[in-house]
């Protein structure tokens, strides 16, 4: 049996994850609409040997609660304009061989058949290195750019998101694996008894069906998933395949694995069938001081509007502008409706921060794990929570592009490959195939055989 060996994520914006990455001397921020840049970036996480690079992707123009445009425009991000992932995964499948791409698409402001269709669209291009990355949608902005009288609550985002999922796999299960047969001979161009109609009639969704692009060459793509609500963890143990998630120690990261896995068995399936990703952000050099050096000039380039902005929408959009940013960050005036707040309240709780001081903690990766030295230090920690049932990988925010990625690349990797935990080539040429993943049947063809069977 082969070794058990670390998955990468690579998540990467042009913009860079750091709030302040676009300023770093290196970055690139008027190339962040360049297709030429994004391919750079790809072909660089392909080096690195990455699963896939991810992208999160917003429906609305997400501007800060209570600041202007003006104070905005201070500290661009890439929640304000970017590209849709879908599109642009495509042109770079073009270019690259091996790695995946992870798309965000919401489920509450898309329809399946459309959705269903350019995934499967994708993983033909790619020749099977798709997936999709199902969000509900946070973002009550997103309400009145699709004519919505109002943003959905939680209950039913998600209630829809469960049944979006099952129509979608019904429709990339529209065809069988062999029902195109191109016989010139006898003029059949496929096998009609092997095309289904989903015929789904539910709570949100009404679809006939059939799909019109034939089944994705990884069965489905990959599911992935990032909510760490009771509501999101429970549609993650029923359909995900990847989950990311943000934990700060390792007992936390061990008891959100746990509990994770352990709801997988209700829905038939195994532990393994579920990768558990956290986000971690890495600051490293050869030596521990000039890793520190790299920390401490992002956080050194953070506008103090978008500290507040960022901690403002981390916070539960509380206007922080009142309070001295230098007094301790007013924990007795946010009401937690969320678990990225109860992260907010712990990590200001446990270090005693100032505001000033929480944003700067925040501002590399957004409540996300945060390592700062040297190679061997970082891949020490990295190492103990991969063999302590706190992770199967880890979903990589390098603070800034392209000097984070490159750093990663250059130092992490070859540290990982050393230790054996990391692989030195490719397994396969499916995303599947890299990250250890089955290769769903098609459930029409299962229930046939059901049938005959009994």
């Amino acid at each position: 049996m082969a070794k058990r060996q670390i998955k990468l994520g690579a998540f990467i914006p042009t913009t860079s994850q750091h709030a302040a990455g676009w300023r770093h001397p290196q970055s690139r921020p008027q190339d962040h609409l360049s297709v030429d840049y994004a391919i750079e970036l790809a072909k660089t996480a392909e080096q690195g040997l990455f699963d896939a690079y991810f992208l999160a992707d917003g429906l609305s123009v997400n501007w800060s609660h209570g600041a202007s445009k003006h104070k905005q425009s201070i500290g661009y991000s890439d929640k304000v304009v970017g590209f849709e992932p879908v599109t642009l995964f495509a042109a770079i499948s073009a270019v690259t061989k091996n790695i995946g791409f992870i798309a965000t698409a919401s489920t509450t402001y898309e329809e399946p058949y459309l959705l269903a269709r350019k995934y499967a669209s994708l993983d033909h291009i790619s020749k099977g290195r798709a997936a999709w990355n199902v969000v509900t949608t946070i973002s009550a902005d997103t309400a009145r750019n699709f004519g919505f009288s109002a943003h959905p609550d939680a209950k039913v985002r998600y209630e829809r998101a469960d049944e979006f999922i099952e129509v979608t796999q019904k429709l990339w299960d529209s065809w069988e694996d062999d029902a195109f047969l191109y016989d010139k001979h006898s003029g059949q161009f496929f096998d009609a008894s092997k095309q289904h109609e989903p015929l789904h009639a539910g709570k949100y969704f009404h679809v006939q069906g059939a799909l019109n692009v034939s089944r994705p060459p990884q069965g489905y793509p990959v599911i992935v998933q990032a909510g760490q609500s009771e509501d999101g963890r429970e549609l993650a143990a029923k359909y995900a395949e990847v989950i990311f998630t943000a934990q700060q120690d390792l007992s936390d990261a061990q008891a959100f694995y746990r509990d994770v896995k352990s709801r997988l068995a209700k829905y038939g399936r195994q532990a393994d069938d579920l990768k558990v990703m956290p986000g971690v952000s890495v600051f490293v050099a050869k030596t521990e001081q000039e890793a520190q050096e790299k920390y401490e000039l992002l956080n050194s380039l953070i506008h103090p509007d978008v500290g507040l902005g960022l901690l403002s929408g981390l916070a539960g959009h509380i206007d922080l502008s009142k309070f001295d940013l230098d007094a301790p960050f007013p924990i007795e005036d946010i009401e937690i409706k969320s678990s990225r707040q109860q992260m907010m309240i712990e990590i200001a709780q446990k270090h005693n921060f100032t505001i000033r001081q929480l944003y700067e903690y925040i501002a590399s990766a957004r409540g996300h794990w945060t390592l700062i030295g040297t190679p061997e230090q970082v891949v020490d920690q990295l190492q103990n929570w991969f063999e302590n049932a706190a992770a199967d990988g880890f979903n990589v925010l390098p603070p800034s592009t392209p000097a984070g990625l490159n750093d990663f690349v250059e130092f992490i990797v070859p540290e990982l490959q050393r230790r054996g935990l990391f692989r030195t080539e490719y397994e396969g040429t499916t995303l599947r195939e890299n990250l250890g993943l089955k290769r769903p049947e098609n459930q029409y063809v299962l229930a046939r055989q059901q049938t005959q069977a009994s």
